[in-house]
């Protein structure tokens, strides 16, 4: 999985800590708060989508949301920093997996489609920035996952070649970015995206339950089109 990457580029909400239960939470009381009734598809319809885009989903999907796109990012990010200050921590084995990568000489860099000031809470909570030269939040580019151009970016802030990249994502979406990219992907496991575990295995190059799963080589290779 490692052989020949120069750089490993991480998902984060998912992937590299898991927080996406914190969404499930702030999706309920929002949508309790205004009265809006969650669609069938809705977290299909999101996955992947930068802070902005899916914020202007909710504007355009809800029509009785009297708010505006900004209003609606103001509101998620007074509900979510706390939390993800308090309440965020890194999948297993993860920061053991940081701390071999900067041994190895690995560069490392973070392409989530979260809220600048949402995600630096928990980098900054766990101790985490250190390990990273390059985060890029959905903030920055213009267009979300599956499209390449955050992790093209991290790639380009990292100074290595895309095919010297390996991407740790979660969801389907993701994985697709990172492969649209022109990187190596490895999934990873996330009870929130567990149903979802065919199509990952189906997309992804790799497999992982845990990020100890990599450095003991007891990983599952994947990629295999039906």
């Amino acid at each position: 999985m490692l052989k020949g990457k120069k750089a490993v580029i991480f998902d984060m909400d998912g992937s590299l800590v898991d927080s996406m239960w914190i969404w499930t939470e702030v999706d309920r009381i929002y949508m309790e708060k205004y009265g809006l009734t969650e669609p069938e598809t809705f977290h299909k319809d999101i996955e992947g989508m930068s802070y902005v885009e899916t914020a202007q989903y909710f504007v355009d999907t809800f029509h009785t949301l009297d708010q505006t796109v900004e209003q609606v990012m103001q509101e998620w990010r007074e509900m979510t920093v706390s939390l993800y200050a308090t309440k965020v921590f890194p999948k297993p084995g993860a920061v053991e997996f940081l701390d071999e990568m900067k041994r190895q000489g690995v560069r490392l860099g973070i392409a989530t489609s979260n809220d600048r000031r949402i995600a630096q809470a928990a980098l900054d909570a766990r101790g985490l920035n250190a390990y990273f030269d390059s985060v890029c939040t959905s903030d920055e580019v213009s267009a979300g996952k599956p499209a390449p151009d955050m992790y093209l970016k991290v790639a380009g802030d990292l100074g290595v070649d895309p095919g010297a990249c390996l991407v740790f994502e979660d969801v389907p979406n993701g994985i697709l970015a990172g492969k649209n990219a022109g990187m190596e992907v490895c999934a990873v496991d996330d009870a929130f995206s567990r149903k979802y575990e065919r199509e990952k295995k189906r997309l992804a190059d790799y497999f992982i339950r845990d990020f100890y799963e990599i450095m003991d080589e007891s990983y599952e290779k994947c990629g295999v089109m039906e």
